[in-house]
């Protein structure tokens, strides 16, 4: 730490930015296109219509499909198919060799077949968070993340007197005060919106790297925590066999029930038990908080056995502060919002990344060369992994079998050998060299999607998007290299 106030803060400041840098480069990006994860589900399944979905009718297929292809799973989960997500994304257990099984389903015929199987959006929103590694971990690693991302926030704010000053200025023609300018620029333009999801974010995996409160309340017992922080109903197996109720008549009194906000999820535990149970739970609606609203029914009989409404004022503000990171209350016009400010967010982290190492380049170190490296091959080949697994989903055969885990090993596979070609190549070619090949791959993705181009607004805004994407990468690897040229 350095002496005086404002010293250390800078000093925290350029390291906890350094450090978690790279990992809160992908949490940032793959956040910002979580803000469209309904529209990218949609891209990824063109077979679906695309629409008004009938949900009781998508539920009742959904579940006759499972009843006979999941029979012997103890639960069953479905994301139902609404106007932005026009699949059922359906969950049950495989079995303890395969673990839970997610496929999309056809909401006319409930069925897999016929639909690619890809996690769509779902890749990106559960890298943002889970980075997709095991539970605990990759929450753990995001938690972390997003209380250095605050930290950072607050003592860049501390550390650059002339912020707001700043903010009007932009010297180009100066290395690294054009760098610096365009890191002030970036985090300030949207600097309300960037504390607000740092800090949301952090609160909302708070219970994970802070559980200890709860548990001393609830003296010890994590199971009755968890109870009384999402109540449930206990119903043990029977092992008795009957008949599931007929969905339409309990979808419909929820629908009533929930009104605009509609249903969300549909879950049965314990299917074909004389015990199982039938919870429905209600969308997000307009509201910022998000709505805790639960109907459980008898399985079996049909009737209503409890309605929770979430209204204790502690977890109602958790719930805020979880709605406004997530934003899923928001319209279309607020969507967008949050993709350029999460898009700023990203190159605010990207540009104090490359500022580092403009700070020192004179200074030759080892450090110094595996900052730059790793610059290069993270910031320029998260978008080459980002698009390939888009590409992925275009090029692969809809019947493969694993066709979704071979989309996300294509995307890692793609970023892992831009970060290799980034260790073993010189700099000023493995910038624009690479940031070409981002480009490339973004426009591979409109051509490939060509053949299953539906002109509605979904497709239209993911090619522009790209093609945007792929001018910006281009034209930046132009200039680099003709700046390599000129030189020498």
């Amino acid at each position: 730490m350095k002496p005086g106030f404002r010293q250390a803060m800078t000093w925290l400041h350029n390291w906890s930015g350094l450090v978690v840098g790279w990992l809160l480069l992908a949490i940032a990006a793959a956040g910002t296109l979580s803000v469209f994860r309904q529209e990218l589900d949609a891209w990824c399944h063109p077979e679906l219509a695309r629409g008004p979905v009938d949900q009781v009718a998508a539920a009742e297929a959904a579940i006759r499909w499972l009843g006979g292809h999941a029979a012997k799973s103890p639960s069953w989960y479905l994301d139902l198919a609404d106007a932005r997500s026009p699949g059922t994304l359906a969950f049950w257990s495989g079995g303890p060799a395969s673990g839970f099984v997610q496929r999309t389903l056809s909401p006319v015929t409930g069925s897999p077949d016929g639909v690619r199987d890809s996690l769509g959006g779902e890749f990106f929103y559960r890298l943002h968070f889970e980075l997709q590694l095991p539970y605990p971990w990759g929450r753990w690693l995001a938690a972390a993340a997003a209380m250095a991302l605050l930290t950072t926030l607050v003592t860049g704010i501390v550390a650059h007197r002339r912020i707001f000053k700043d903010f009007f200025t932009l010297r180009t023609h100066k290395r690294q005060r054009g760098w610096l300018d365009g890191h002030v620029v970036l985090g300030v333009f949207a600097l309300p919106f960037h504390l607000m999801i740092a800090f949301t974010g952090a609160v909302t995996l708070a219970i994970l790297w802070m559980p200890f409160p709860g548990l001393a309340a609830y003296r010890g017992d994590a199971a009755a925590f968890a109870q009384s922080l999402s109540p449930a109903i206990d119903r043990p197996a029977t092992g008795h066999l009957a008949p599931l109720v007929p969905l339409a008549p309990l979808l419909r009194d929820a629908q009533r029930r929930f009104g605009e906000a509609g249903i969300a999820t549909l879950s049965i535990a314990d299917p074909g038990d004389a015990a199982q149970a039938v919870t429905v739970s209600a969308g997000e609606g307009r509201a910022i908080a998000v709505q805790q609203h639960d109907l459980v029914y008898d399985g079996t009989t049909g009737r209503l056995l409890r309605e929770h409404v979430e209204r204790r004022p502690a977890v109602r503000v958790y719930d805020v502060l979880y709605g406004l990171h997530m934003g899923r209350f928001a319209g279309l016009a607020a969507r967008w919002f949050y993709f350029l400010s999460g898009a700023m967010l990203t190159a605010t982290i990207a540009s104090g990344a490359i500022l580092w190492t403009v700070k020192q380049r004179r200074r030759h170190g080892f450090g110094y060369h595996l900052v730059e490296r790793l610059n290069i091959g993270f910031i320029a080949g998260l978008p080459i992994g980002f698009a390939g697994f888009l590409l992925a989903n275009r090029l692969i055969p809809i019947g493969l079998a694993n066709r979704a885990a071979i989309e996300v090993r294509c995307a890692f596979g793609l970023w892992g050998l831009a970060l290799a070609y980034a260790a073993l190549r010189r700099p000023a070619r493995a910038w624009p060299e690479l940031l070409a090949a981002a480009a490339l791959t973004c426009a591979a993705v409109v051509v490939a999607d060509v053949p299953m181009f539906v002109p509605d607004g979904v497709a239209i805004g993911v090619d522009c998007v790209l093609l945007l994407l792929a001018v910006a990468f281009g034209a930046t690897a132009l200039r680099l290299a003709t700046r390599g040229r000129a030189g020498g």
